[in-house]
């Protein structure tokens, strides 16, 4: 059945419509529970830190609590106590809270559903933007809870929070970026994004959109035996990465779609297989990335404007944007790659990567070994 322009645009509306009431509905279940955590953690914080309550008393409460609400969820001895460390991280910043009701002069639970400013000391994110109350609120508690306990900085935390928000990371992928250090390493890969993309806004989708290193620890290189290599070959590093294509994609950031490795590309009779080609939704572009095993060189960059030409002729659709480039080596020096990588014509970067065998050696003695491991599993 034909469906004219006009109902289309009606569908269009009212879908449009629905997710919008169903974000703000989940923004509100978030907030109200935000405000509840919020006012419980001042509460216990006020009451317990100053001696009132005597030893056990969190979890006296937790356990009386259960029995008074049968089938309470998330409200045990821990979440109390998670409650507290969450007014105590944030009492510093968040401003004029509701007033606090009193009930027979004793110390009672304030609430910050009805809180009228968010005033941050320094209340800008790392882009220089305002931070929005509304994004703050429509975070989870558990990964509020995940960003308190591993980020310290302010400037830190309401950037993993903006980016949890607007990416919507799951826990899993929120602890991931934190420990994978994204804050530091973001946007600074050397690139000549801007000189080769003609759109501002694509170019500096671009540069957001990776980083300058990352932490590929699902490669255990003892596993490999490749332990007494000098560098680890660029084959097992390949291997284990479309192996572990669904890690990589989360350590390598958002809407990222595998296409292959080893693609063939012929012009000419002479064929070349570049590494790895992913498909970027949110840059609308083939990304393909070539791998190198030591330090970067300057010929890589030849070798990758080929790929990328290639690829531009012999995949690219006709609304997509131009090929990116990214080459991903054990190590660059950036001051030499920001040196030459401006006389190519293509979009690339280079970027550099660890593994589980770069790991701190106090790090590896502290984690078990695998066959203990696989015994506790």
């Amino acid at each position: 059945m034909d469906i004219s322009h006009n109902y289309v645009e009606a569908v269009k509306a009212i879908k449009g419509a629905i997710l919008r009431s169903q974000y703000r509905a989940i923004s509100s279940v978030n907030k109200e529970q935000l405000s509840l955590y919020y006012g419980v953690g001042q509460y216990v914080s006020e009451n317990s830190r100053d001696g009132f309550w005597g030893t056990g008393a969190i979890e006296t409460i937790s356990q009386q609590l259960q029995k008074e609400l049968p089938g309470l969820r998330g409200f045990s001895a821990a979440n109390i106590k998670f409650m507290r460390q969450f007014y105590e991280s944030w009492s510093g910043q968040l401003k004029s809270l509701t007033a606090v009701s009193e009930v027979e002069n004793d110390k009672s639970l304030t609430t910050i559903s009805e809180i009228d400013t968010f005033q941050l000391v320094g209340n800008k994110d790392i882009d220089g933007e305002v931070f929005d109350l509304s994004v703050f609120l429509s975070l989870g508690f558990t990964h509020h809870m995940i960003i308190v306990r591993k980020v310290q900085t302010l400037t830190e935390r309401l950037f993993y929070i903006r980016q949890a928000v607007v990416n919507k990371w799951s826990k899993e992928v929120l602890t991931a970026k934190i420990a994978d250090d994204l804050f530091h390493h973001k946007g600074e890969l050397a690139h000549n994004f801007i000189q080769t993309i003609p759109d501002v806004r694509q170019s500096l989708k671009a540069i957001e959109m990776f980083k300058d290193e990352y932490l590929l620890d699902f490669i255990n290189v003892e596993e490999l035996g490749e332990r007494d290599k000098e560098d680890i070959d660029e084959r097992v590093v390949e291997r284990e990465i479309v192996h572990n294509i669904k890690k990589f994609i989360m350590t390598f950031g958002r809407d990222f779609a595998f296409v292959g490795n080893q693609y063939k590309l012929e012009v000419f009779g002479v064929e070349h297989f570049p590494d790895l080609i992913f498909f970027n939704r949110e840059l609308n572009a083939l990304v393909v990335i070539e791998l190198k095993k030591g330090a970067f060189k300057s010929s890589y960059l030849g070798q990758l404007c080929t790929y990328l030409r290639l690829v531009d002729d012999q995949m690219r659709k006709p609304h997509e944007n131009p090929s990116i480039g990214i080459v991903l080596c054990k190590s660059a020096d950036k001051k030499y790659v920001e040196y030459v990588i401006p006389d190519y014509d293509k979009p690339m970067g280079v970027v550099t990567y660890k593994t589980s065998d770069d790991m701190p050696e106090r790090l590896k003695q502290a984690l078990p070994d695998m066959e203990e491991l696989k015994k506790l599993l």
